[in-house]
């Protein structure tokens, strides 16, 4: 095994014992590879990205990625990479887990995974009140960024983990942000606007990134916008098919269209879906008089027409 000096950013953590190393086995039981990694430090921001699950001695497990550091531990300039126990309401009661495992970063240029693991191989113990254990300061941006240690090639990066027993199983997945400018607008015309009595209304589903989505209208608004506001959100149709635990990122622009001088009506949205939050808009979209003000085009021979534009969405692939 061939030991390599690292950047002097990350002495405070050699002071407390965490050493790392090349070797040339992949890891045994999970790969978590990074395509466009730049987007994936612009359009998280503080969050986290949290990969699939994976099983090892007999326990499910998934990596914890903040690709601009965990700020709510007020980590700065270095990616935090964290092992972290999964699906912990199938467990038993006072249950725990006591854990050995390392970390990896690919090595594009030299063919080699950097391990990260305690200096001392120390026993990590999860359980209900401490369900994730790692590296605050697994490496510095600087460090991870530059070309010239083979971390980051052609924006794309691979990190890794093995828990307990070592055993590689091929497990893995691939992580990426999609644009789709051709076939990312679903527009809406909703006719007989004036005569609707229904709270709210749901388009048909359509198909952006490869996932189904639908838009929830509220014309009168919805709960304390109701009579002032409409209500307008972009719905994952099939969130229930997203595996257990996973987030899906969107960027979107949700829009009322002016049909007599195009000065549509738009607001940009940012949200992480999932089976439990399958849906984000704004509750106070548009106000009920600039939406029934004639001299605003958006309500036209009593048709109103509102669209959805997906500008970005993450996405992922099992291998």
């Amino acid at each position: 095994m061939e030991v390599r000096a690292f950047d002097t950013n990350d002495s405070n953590e050699h002071a407390i014992g965490i050493q790392r190393s090349l070797r040339d086995v992949p890891p045994a039981h999970y790969n978590l590879k990074v395509e466009f990694f730049s987007s994936f430090l612009k359009y998280t921001g503080t969050e986290n990205y949290e990969s699939g699950v994976f099983e090892a001695g007999g326990y499910k497990w998934k990596l914890s990625l903040h690709p601009n550091g965990n700020k709510r531990r007020n980590v700065n300039g270095h990616i935090s990479l964290y092992l972290a126990i999964a699906e912990t309401k199938t467990l038993a009661p006072g249950w725990e887990i006591n854990a050995n495992f390392r970390l990896f970063v690919f090595d594009h240029i030299r063919d080699k995974y950097l391990t990260i693991q305690d200096a001392e191989g120390e026993i990590k113990r999860f359980h209900r009140m401490k369900t994730e254990w790692g590296f605050d300061q697994l490496l510095p941006l600087a460090t991870f960024t530059d070309p010239s240690n083979g971390y980051l090639l052609d924006d794309c990066c691979v990190f890794g983990a093995e828990v307990f027993v070592i055993k590689y199983n091929g497990k893995g997945e691939c992580a990426s942000m999609m644009k789709d400018p051709v076939k990312n607008t679903f527009t809406w015309n909703i006719s007989k606007f004036s005569a609707i009595d229904k709270d709210f209304l749901f388009s048909e589903e359509f198909v952006v990134g490869g996932r189904k989505w639908k838009l929830w209208f509220y014309p009168k608004g919805k709960a304390n916008a109701k009579w002032k506001s409409s209500s307008l959100f972009l719905v994952l149709a099939d969130s229930e098919t997203l595996p257990s635990e996973r987030k899906l990122y969107a960027e979107y622009k949700l829009r009322i269209k002016d049909q007599v001088k195009r000065n549509h009506f738009e607001k940009e949205v940012r949200h992480w879906f999932s089976a439990s939050s399958n849906n984000w808009g704004d509750q106070e979209f548009v106000s009920l008089s600039d939406l029934n003000d004639t001299s605003k085009g958006f309500k036209l021979s009593d048709v109103v027409i509102v669209e959805a534009q997906i500008i970005l969405i993450s996405c992922f692939k099992n291998f």
